[in-house]
């Protein structure tokens, strides 16, 4: 298959990339720079110049492929304080990819999030499937509706899925939620957690959640929705302890009051409980992770290296 894919030099993408290429697919990855050209060829893909501000572009690429991976997203332009801007892009996108690709049967696999699916209890895959009145206001909600969009496809004659990530996808090169908390517990001298720090974070590896991508484009049914997840839900306070003990450092509780103080903008997260399985998934596509645990990828020393 030739399978487009947006965020193609991304932490998920640049190792998605080399699986679906090792399976025998022909990737052409969107690249918004010349350097991400560059790496895309590098590794083997055919690059596409363009973004997700240039709908006809992505209409284009989609069309000329034969099924479509969209893991990009404006990621700079959400956590810069526009959230609705970049949510409202990424809708575009899916509109146009998605009408390109409609009376074909082919495969369009969205990636979406997770955390705050649910509060208290495991999240499924059949969870946020209804959308509710926080759609039209809260940022998470947009983007959720963005993935009932996709979902909505099916009816189109689109084999459209949606894949669901935790808020950690870690290993090895990791610059997101887990490295941050690294640095405020380098930079603090004590590694932290909210409360009793009782609340669950769900988690895979990197190359677990690569390979489920490449599942999910091969074989995932019509309007099916995945999760990623390996580490259905790792307490807090574990996570900060492991972290103490790689740095050398104390663990300490942080009260709701103070997270924001403490954690920057980690601290609107770090004290969500917001377990989820794939039970469905595991058992849909035959998908299996194999990759350390979260816990025992926070135990190497790749995390803490300056």
């Amino acid at each position: 298959m030739k399978i487009f894919v947006t965020g193609a030099s991304g932490w998920i993408g640049a190792a998605v990339l080399p699986d679906l290429l090792n399976a025998g697919h022909e990737v052409v990855g969107l690249a918004r720079s010349e350097a991400s050209a560059q790496r895309l060829e590098a590794a083997g893909a055919i690059a596409q110049d363009g973004d997700l501000d240039d709908p006809d572009g992505l209409a284009k690429a989609a069309a000329d492929s034969d099924g479509v991976i969209h893991l990009a997203f404006q990621h700079e332009l959400a956590f810069g304080g526009n959230f609705a801007a970049a949510a409202a892009a990424d809708r575009r996108a899916v509109e146009a990819m998605g009408a390109a690709l409609a009376g074909s049967d082919r495969p369009f696999v969205l990636a979406s999030g997770m955390l705050g699916l649910t509060v208290g209890r495991v999240a499924t895959e059949n969870d946020g499937l209804v959308p509710g009145a926080e759609v039209r206001t809260h940022p998470a909600g947009r983007r959720a509706a963005t993935a009932l969009l996709a979902l909505s496809l099916a009816g189109t004659g689109v084999r459209s899925s949606v894949l669901r990530f935790p808020p950690t996808v870690h290993g090895d090169g990791d610059q997101g939620f887990m490295a941050t908390l690294v640095g405020i517990a380098r930079e603090r001298g004590v590694a932290a957690y909210m409360g009793d720090g009782a609340n669950r974070w769900p988690a895979v590896h990197r190359t677990d959640a690569a390979r489920l991508a490449r599942l999910a484009v091969e074989a995932a049914p019509a309007g099916s929705v995945l999760h990623a997840v390996a580490d259905e839900g790792v307490d807090f306070r574990q996570i900060a302890e492991a972290m103490g003990s790689h740095l050398g450092i104390p663990t300490a509780s942080v009260a709701p009051d103070d997270a924001v103080e403490h954690f920057a903008h980690l601290g609107h997260f770090v004290g969500m409980d917001s377990p989820a399985t794939a039970g469905v998934t595991r058992e849909l596509l035959a998908w299996v992770p194999t990759g350390p645990s979260l816990l025992d990828d926070l135990g190497q020393d790749h995390y803490y290296a300056r």
